[in-house]
């Protein structure tokens, strides 16, 4: 197998080829989560929270692998703006602003900012995050349900339509063990599911008990503060494209989540780590090694980072120039937005600001 460590059945065994890339697509939204727990929460009784069981994939590939990881670390210091969760953008006139890397879990470990962007968030007038409409939940359901096609079939098309019959009887009795009966979520896209199932069983049940992810808790705070509160985006925008994948991506996505079922939480924590240790350039190293290259053509994935990465990353830094023109902004985005050629650090200079990492 290509690009496997040594001892394939403790890592690659691990995570599955095509899976790694198809959940982070799903995840990679500040929007599914909350989408997903909504409903999570109308099909189960809400339990006590799981222990988190995931491991660090990092440490087994330095232990078993070090050419693995010697490919990883040479990739990602090859990744521009690759280290670091705090920048500051300034422009001659008026006040700097500033731009946080966030991860979209309610893990304690990332739901409080570094003691320098607190600093800089006091200091802010406006606080920007992805979407707005996440704080009003009643209003965001009622904008998403005025196109529902961008969650459900609203012609014939059923979810286990989309499958051979063999593999149709694999989702049916992967959604049977996790207590999902099969025909509660016959018109769900399969997009919705792999969300649903790629979060480990504690984040749900965080989630379900209502522990804020940190992007919501700046928006709230910074409300009870008097600050103003604004979007980069709103909920359809970031559902559409979603939807605009390949159907066959998210077919095959669903498929490879559940056939990965709790080792995804492998994956989560050594995500978890890496933004902790602000190793930002290190996300798409780390999964590239574990996805071989053909896999990655096979499931569209450069229709993927088109459409979730490098697109949403233009209008991003579109919509945050005129906050950052006015003065004094804190703008909370997803860490996978900041690194990178097209990330939404290099952006900015492009757009003539001067950006630079505050440790």
């Amino acid at each position: 197998m290509k690009n496997s460590p040594k001892n394939t059945e403790s890592v690659a065994d691990r995570v599955a080829l095509i899976s790694i890339k198809l959940i982070v697509a799903a995840n990679i939204l500040f929007l599914i989560s909350f989408l997903v727990v909504t409903f999570v929460a109308t099909t189960r009784a809400q339990a006590q929270t799981p222990a988190c069981t995931g491991k660090n994939l990092m440490e087994v590939i330095r232990s078993e692998d070090p050419k693995m990881l010697e490919r990883i670390e040479k990739d990602a210091a090859s990744v521009k703006n690759g280290e670091g969760l705090l920048w500051k953008i300034e422009k001659e006139g008026v006040e700097p602003s500033y731009l946080f890397g966030t991860m979209h879990l309610t893990d304690p470990r990332v739901v409080t900012l570094t003691p320098s962007a607190q600093k800089a968030f006091d200091a802010s007038g406006t606080v920007v995050i992805e979407t707005t409409d996440v704080l009003d939940q009643g209003k965001m359901m009622a904008s998403i349900m005025q196109q529902p096609d961008l969650m459900m079939f609203t012609d014939d098309t059923t979810l286990l339509s989309l499958y051979s019959s063999e593999d149709a009887k694999t989702v049916s009795k992967a959604l049977d063990a996790r207590g999902i009966p099969p025909g509660s979520v016959k018109k769900m896209k399969p997009w919705m599911l792999s969300a649903m199932l790629s979060l480990p069983a504690c984040e749900t049940a965080r989630k379900e008990q209502g522990a804020p992810i940190l992007d919501i808790k700046l928006a709230n705070d910074a409300k009870a503060q008097g600050k103003s509160v604004e979007g980069l985006e709103t909920a359809v925008d970031q559902l559409k494209a979603m939807a605009s994948l390949p159907m066959d991506f998210h077919v095959k996505g669903l498929l490879a989540t559940l056939e990965l079922g709790d080792r995804m939480d492998d994956v989560i924590e050594t995500m978890l780590v890496l933004y902790r240790n602000e190793q930002t350039g290190m996300f798409w190293p780390f999964m590239n090694a574990l996805t071989p290259p053909d896999e990655l053509a096979a499931v569209g994935y450069s229709d993927f980072e088109e459409a979730m990465v490098k697109s949403r990353n233009k209008n991003m830094a579109t919509n945050a120039s005129p906050l950052i023109d006015e003065g004094a902004a804190f703008i909370a985005v997803g860490a996978l937005h900041l690194p990178g050629d097209e990330g939404l650090i290099e952006l900015l200079r492009v757009k003539n600001y001067t950006v630079s990492r505050v440790d």
